[in-house]
């Protein structure tokens, strides 16, 4: 099942771990809480991949565009705990010129704060 299967704030920092496929659905529950969190004063989000190994295009996509939702509020994204095929579709997509990516959940939250 793809899904986000925790939501917690850490820091100031909106932390979400998710499970399975960022494919579009997935994506687009992971913007749907982000938008809800930047609306109430988030500006910084982390997250965590570690349960979702594949990604496709349309995820991917959906995550530049929350992106763009950060930039509006001089946010930042991070990601974390990414597999190496992952990583490099966000290298190949460009995500990671916009966003930090970090070896675990622990060291984004040190490194967004």
């Amino acid at each position: 099942m793809n899904s986000i299967i925790n939501v917690e704030s850490i820091d100031e920092i909106l932390v979400l771990k998710t499970q399975g496929y960022l494919n579009k659905d997935l994506g687009e529950e992971i913007l749907e809480v982000a938008k809800e969190n930047i609306v109430k004063g988030t500006a910084k989000i982390v997250i965590n991949l570690e349960l979702s190994n594949i990604v496709n295009s349309i995820g991917a996509s959906i995550m530049i565009e929350l992106i763009e939702e950060l930039q509006e509020v001089d946010g930042r994204l991070a990601f974390c705990s990414l597999t190496p095929i992952v990583e490099k579709t966000f290298n190949i997509m460009g995500l990671t010129k916009y966003c930090e990516t970090f070896e675990s959940q622990e060291s984004a939250i040190q490194g967004m704060s």
